[in-house]
């Protein structure tokens, strides 16, 4: 059964070819994918890496967990599942930025 893997603290110089050439020297790899910002098209230092087998993520993980990549000190770990997020926006919430200090007035 494929399992996914997080792989953390990339150089923003890292190209999914680069991941998944890394990667397929372990096992099979069956896709690599680079998070990018959106807004710039840069990439976030993060991405994942889907491995054929559970074997072959375990041995991944062994393998390249601590490991220098492309100059970086890169983390490898099964991902956890995506969990949803609520559609609160912002996450400013609150008063709107509406109160604060009262000047050292006492309001009884």
């Amino acid at each position: 059964m494929a399992k996914k893997l997080y792989v953390g603290n990339l150089s923003y110089n890292t190209m999914e070819e680069d991941l998944r050439e890394a990667f397929s020297k372990i096992g099979e790899v069956l896709s690599a994918t680079l998070i990018v910002d959106q807004s710039s098209g840069r990439s976030k230092g993060f991405g994942f890496v889907e491995m054929a087998s559970d074997e072959d993520a375990a041995k991944a993980i062994a393998t390249m967990n601590g490991t220098t990549f492309m100059d970086r000190t890169i983390t490898v770990n099964e991902a956890k599942p995506k969990t949803e997020r609520s559609g609160s926006g912002g996450g400013r919430g609150g008063r709107g930025g509406y109160g604060g200090g009262g000047g050292g007035r006492s309001w009884r």
